[in-house]
C-alpha cells in the first residue's frame, strides 16, 4: 500500500506539472480532454453562468459575468498550487519523513501538509525541519519547484493582459466605424455615406489579421475567451460575427472590387470560429432565430443602395448570402450562447448611439457630422 500511495502522489505532481505546462508554456491547441484546466473551466463556467441567470439582465448580469475570467485565473492557480502541495505532502507521509517538531507535535498528515505548504511557498519559518537526507532532498526539490512555479505564473499574468489588450483595441475602434454593437450594415452604410469605399480593402486586411491573432491567442490561452470587453454591447464574438457578416455581404450581394480580400477574410474568420468552438467542445447548433428575414434583407438593400452602394440582383444575392451564412452562423451563435454574449444583427433596427456619443453630463449626443472643423474632415479622420 505504501508504494501505491507513492505512485499516486507522484502521478498527482506529474498531472499538475503537465497541465500547467500545457496551459502556460505550450503555444498550441491541446486535443486530449482529460485536463485539470479544462475540467475546471467547464464545471466552473456552467455554475457561474447558471448563477448569472438569477440576476436581472443588464448591468448587474454583465458585471457578474465579467468577473469570471480574472477570478477563474486565481482559482486555477490555486488548484495547481494545492495539487502540488498535496502531492509532496503525500510523498512525505508515505516515506515517513523524519521531522524535528516543536513542542508536542506529531507526524500526522496535517503536519506534513503544513510542512509541504511552507516549503512550496519558501516561507522559511523553521518550526518544522527534516532531519534525514531523503527528507531534506525532497524538501529542496519542492522548494525549487515552488519558486519556479510562482515565477512562471507571475510572468504568465502580464502575457494574458497583453493578449486581451491587443484583442480589445480593434474592437474599440469599431465603435465609430460600425456602431455599438457593431453591425455589417452600419459599417458599410457609414463607409458609403462618407464616400470612403476604398477603405474597405485595408479594413478587411486588418480584420483578417485580427481573426488570425484571435485564433492563435485564444488557442494558446483559452482563459482570455472569458475576458469581456469594457462595454456590455461589445464582445469578441460580436466582432467576429460582424466581420463574417461584412465579408459575406461583400461576396454575395455587393458589387465591389474587394471580393478577393473579402473571401480571404471570410475564410480566416470562419476558421477562428470553428476552431474556438472545438477548443471549448461546443456543439454547433443553428441560430435560435433568423438574423436575416426576407424583409430585413430588403430593408438592408434599401439602406445600402440609398447610401451609394451597388448591390447585385436581389433573389440571387439573397440565396448566396443564405448559403454563406450557413457556413458560419451555427458556430458563432453557439459561441455567443456558450459565453452569454448577444449576437449582433446584420443591421440595427434604429440608428444606433455609439459608445463615444454617450455622456451623463451632455444634454444631447454629438455626431461626427456636427463636430467642429467640418463634417467630412471629421468623418474621414475617424474612418
Amino acid at each position: 500500500m505504501q508504494w501505491i500511495g507513492i505512485v499516486v502522489a507522484a502521478a498527482l505532481i506529474f498531472v499538475v506539472f503537465v497541465d500547467a505546462f500545457e496551459a502556460v508554456v505550450l503555444p498550441r491547441r491541446i486535443k486530449h480532454n482529460y485536463r485539470l484546466a479544462r475540467l475546471f473551466y467547464q464545471s466552473a463556467w456552467v455554475v457561474w453562468r447558471a448563477v448569472s441567470r438569477l440576476l436581472p439582465r443588464g448591468r448587474w448580469r454583465s458585471g457578474f459575468l465579467s468577473v469570471f475570467g480574472p477570478l477563474s485565473l486565481f482559482g486555477l492557480l490555486g488548484i495547481w498550487a494545492v495539487g502540488l502541495i498535496l502531492g509532496f505532502a503525500l510523498l512525505h507521509w508515505y516515506f515517513q519523513t523524519a521531522l524535528a517538531l516543536p513542542g508536542e507535535g506529531d507526524n500526522r498528515f496535517a503536519t506534513y501538509f503544513y510542512f509541504s505548504g511552507t516549503t512550496f511557498f519558501t516561507l522559511g519559518y523553521g518550526d518544522i525541519v527534516p532531519t534525514r537526507a531523503w527528507g531534506r532532498a525532497l524538501s529542496v526539490a519542492e522548494s525549487g519547484i515552488g519558486f519556479g512555479f510562482l515565477a512562471i505564473i507571475i510572468s504568465y499574468v502580464p502575457v494574458l493582459y497583453q493578449t486581451f489588450s491587443r484583442r480589445e483595441i480593434s474592437i474599440s475602434l469599431l465603435d465609430a466605424r460600425a456602431g455599438s454593437p457593431p453591425t455589417a450594415g452600419e459599417l458599410l452604410r457609414r463607409l458609403a455615406e462618407a464616400r470612403n469605399l476604398a477603405a474597405i480593402g485595408p479594413f478587411l486586411v486588418e480584420w483578417e489579421r485580427w481573426s488570425a491573432e484571435l485564433l492563435e491567442s485564444q488557442l494558446s490561452f483559452p482563459v482570455v475567451s472569458f475576458y469581456r470587453s469594457q462595454h456590455d454591447n461589445q464582445s469578441w464574438v460580436g466582432a467576429l460575427t460582424m466581420i463574417l457578416d461584412t465579408s459575406a455581404l461583400l461576396i454575395a450581394a455587393i458589387d465591389s472590387a474587394h471580393g478577393h480580400q473579402a473571401r480571404l477574410t471570410f475564410a480566416m474568420a470562419r476558421h477562428a470560429a470553428v476552431d474556438l468552438g472545438l477548443v471549448f467542445s461546443i456543439q454547433s447548433l443553428p441560430p435560435s432565430g433568423d438574423r436575416m428575414a426576407p424583409n430585413d434583407f430588403d430593408r438592408l438593400r434599401a439602406t445600402l443602395t440609398q447610401a451609394g452602394l451597388k448591390l447585385t440582383d436581389g433573389p440571387a444575392a439573397s440565396e448566396a448570402l443564405t448559403q454563406l451564412r450557413g457556413l458560419y452562423e451555427p458556430f458563432t451563435s453557439s459561441l455567443a450562447a456558450y459565453f452569454s454574449f448577444e449576437q449582433p444583427p446584420f443591421q440595427p433596427a434604429a440608428q444606433p448611439i455609439d459608445n463615444w456619443q454617450t455622456s451623463p453630463s451632455m444634454p444631447c449626443s454629438p455626431t461626427l457630422n456636427n463636430l467642429p472643423g467640418g463634417a467630412n474632415a471629421a468623418y474621414d479622420d475617424v474612418h
